[in-house]
């Protein structure tokens, strides 16, 4: 048999998957991180990454950073480059949903694929160490007294800490469209603003905070969940008298036009990540609630979520 004749078998062989397992090499994902380094999405995407090749569901995992636009950049490039590819994957979660709604792109989340709800995670708002803002109840008062002169910074236009921010505004009489929001591309940029002391308040999950926080440099004043978090010593928006609830999430969606086999082979690889002991450990580093959600269940979630987004940001005067 000639050489060009033998590679021609082979390659019909490895189409069919017919060759030997040790003979076809173990998938490769792709996988979007429509942020940039050092946020949640991109904590988020790398943990899970570690997961799903510990649980040989893949051998390796690439990552393609794409911040900006509350992840829509990232979105457009997915919907384009990936089309049909059953080894491609994007991070999202609330945030895109919030760009999704005030941006209108061209794009939109239903030209992907759903595969899971992965993490739930509340808001922590913080002020700097050396601010002289001590409780949430001081940053009230100046939000009351001047409401430009609270500077509030965190993810895109359209995040849940924004728009918890004009929840707040709205629930103490001040105008929403008076808060004084300073989005950034990433959570290092957040980081970075609140401890140079360039915003007055920061909000974003605890694990982009956690290391600050623990070592003095970030004071944190509030969460925005309905009972303290497990073991962390925040008093809740709620027991501080303002009617402030709301949870972030985060997800994983495939590429548009795969099949239902592909979208559950990748459904049930995720499935297998969830039960790593890498992931285990991610989720308590990281203060991560596990919120595992697939199926027809997951599709609904995302439908509830586009609406009740919606409502919320209208009311808070975002759209």
């Amino acid at each position: 048999m000639r050489r060009n004749e033998f590679l021609k078998s082979i390659a019909a062989l490895a189409a069919a998957g017919a060759l030997p397992s040790a003979a076809r090499a173990a998938p490769v994902l792709k996988m979007m991180i429509p942020a940039n380094p050092g946020g949640g999405w991109d904590t988020t995407g790398r943990a899970f990454g570690r997961s799903l090749v510990d649980s040989k569901a893949f051998d390796s995992v690439q990552y393609d950073n794409k911040g900006g636009a509350a992840g829509i950049i990232g979105l457009a490039q997915f919907v384009n480059a990936a089309k049909g590819d059953p080894h491609a994957a994007m991070m999202m979660g609330a945030v895109m949903l919030g760009g999704i709604i005030t941006g209108k792109p061209p794009v939109q989340l239903s030209q992907c694929t759903p595969i899971a709800r992965l993490t739930s995670e509340y808001n922590v708002f913080v002020v700097p160490a050396a601010s002289p803002f001590k409780t949430m109840k001081d940053v009230v008062a100046q939000l009351k007294k001047d409401p430009g002169s609270v500077k509030w910074g965190g993810g895109s236009r359209g995040s849940t800490e924004h728009i918890a921010a004009c929840m707040l505004a709205r629930g103490i009489g001040v105008d929403p469209k008076k808060v004084n929001y300073v989005a950034f591309r990433g959570g290092g940029e957040a980081v970075a603003a609140i401890l140079g002391n360039n915003v007055t308040v920061g909000g974003s999950g605890y694990s982009e905070f956690a290391e600050y926080i623990e070592a003095g440099k970030m004071r944190p004043i509030a969460v925005t969940s309905q009972k303290r978090l497990p073991g962390i010593a925040i008093p809740t928006m709620k027991e501080q008298g303002y009617d402030v609830v709301l949870g972030n999430w985060r997800g994983i969606y495939g590429a548009p036009g795969i099949s239902a086999a592909e979208r559950d082979a990748l459904t049930q690889a995720v499935i297998a990540a969830t039960k790593t002991k890498s992931w285990t450990e991610a989720l308590a580093k990281n203060g991560w609630t596990p919120a595992l959600l697939t199926g027809r269940e997951f599709d609904e979630f995302v439908e509830y979520e586009f609406s009740s987004l919606r409502a919320i940001m209208y009311l808070s005067g975002m759209v």
